[in-house]
């Protein structure tokens, strides 16, 4: 029996860890929540914080682990990638890894081996950011360099906008440092999904639409996904090419990306992500009622050393959507409410983390999500009409 050490054990990695066993590893999470749910399913715990790259090496050499995941999390995979290099397990690249989790260190690496991005820059204070303005054209995006979800993560139009943007950023930088880019204005959707590379070959990928915040909440704000792609065969074929040029670059492995990107009016591709993990917001189950395809169990097996063959690109049959359950006002969760029609004809999987009595947050980004619904549709044009009019359909009420 293997030996896999999981980073994390929140709601949404806990089919990573069932799936983990099921396939019959002994499997071990880490997680410094000790409240978290993921330990109930694993065969042991421990309360080591997933970021803590020395602590977790120091117990994987203690375990004799034979593979490390970091299953939908951007902070841990650093750490996965640490560990399996100093420990000689499956992994990517170390460097490689911390340059995809860096923003900084991206769109630097990007600009320099001759990739599409915007005009950005990484920043320690506000005041460094400014004497530097000049050089950006407004409006601007300003980032955490490392976070992900949404969180930190600011439009600004022009220069009085700025230091309350730098705040918040770096109120969610776990390193103190952000990054300011210029807008890119993109065409259609941008394009969120998965992908998966093995020997540095990119063999699968399955791209959604990204739906963003829009009535109600802050503006450039995730709210989820829906799938078919819109994007015609010849777009997606740009997106695939520039995205493998990457992980050549890279020299990435084997392993899952969540992949964010945006094509401009002449259909150039802009690679804003290419998270060396697997999607959170629950998106390889999505992938898998879009394409039959289990990414999860690839995940686990590259992590391992064991074959993927048989993974390839597959279409999407259907229409398919996760959105975030979220609420528009602070207060008190009382009950998530569903149209009875939606919910017999459309509601696949509801994962809420809110219970009754708890005290919750107007959505500003996903740190303030309850969780995640997964839902169908017959057609792309009900689905367009579902999410455009999501509010008709289900909601959290609130006390």
């Amino acid at each position: 029996m293997k030996r896999l050490l999981m980073l994390g054990g929140s709601m949404q990695q806990i089919l990573a860890i069932k799936r983990a066993r099921e396939l019959g590893n002994y499997v071990i999470i880490c997680d410094f929540l000790p409240d978290n749910p993921g330990q109930d399913y694993a065969d042991e715990y421990y309360n080591i914080s997933t970021t803590d790259s020395e602590a977790v090496l120091a117990l994987s050499r203690k375990l004799n682990i034979d593979g490390i995941v970091a299953y939908a999390s951007d902070p841990a995979a650093p750490t996965a990638a640490y560990v399996a290099e100093n420990l000689g397990l499956p992994g990517n690249p170390y460097e490689s890894v911390k340059i995809l989790t860096r923003k900084d260190l991206f769109r630097k690496f990007l600009r320099e081996h001759g990739f599409h991005t915007p005009e950005a820059c990484g920043y320690d204070t506000y005041e460094e950011a400014m004497s530097d303005i000049g050089r950006f054209r407004f409006p601007v995006m300003v980032k955490p360099v490392d976070s992900s979800g949404s969180k930190g993560v600011v439009k600004v139009y022009d220069a009085d906008g700025m230091r309350l943007a730098v705040e918040e950023a770096l109120s969610y930088s776990r390193c103190g440092r952000f990054i300011v880019e210029e807008f890119i204005e993109k065409k259609g959707y941008q394009i969120s999904g998965d992908g998966f590379s093995v020997n540095g070959k990119l063999v699968f990928t399955s791209y959604g639409n990204e739906l963003y915040s829009g009535k109600g909440t802050r503006e450039y704000v995730a709210l989820g996904e829906f799938w078919p792609s819109l994007l015609t065969d010849e777009q997606k074929r740009k997106v695939d090419d520039e995205l493998q040029r990457l992980i050549t670059a890279l020299g990435m492995r084997t392993g899952a990306y969540n992949i964010e990107v945006i094509l401009d009016k002449d259909d150039t591709p802009y690679v804003l992500e290419l998270g060396p993990r697997n999607g959170g917001s629950y998106i390889p189950q999505l992938i898998e009622y879009a394409t039959g395809v289990n990414l999860i169990d690839y995940t686990i097996r590259g992590a391992l050393g064991e074959s993927c063959e048989g993974l390839e690109m597959t279409p999407t049959k259907g229409c398919w959507s996760n959105y975030m359950i979220l609420s528009k006002k602070s207060g008190v969760f009382k009950e998530l409410w569903f149209d009875e029609d939606f919910k017999k004809n459309n509601l696949l999987d509801v994962y809420c983390t809110a219970q009754k009595g708890d005290a919750i947050h107007a959505y500003q980004n996903t740190t303030h999500s309850l969780g995640t619904i997964l839902f169908r549709a017959e057609s792309i044009e009900q689905m367009t009409e579902i999410t455009e009019n999501i509010e008709k359909y289900f909601g959290v009420e609130t006390v």
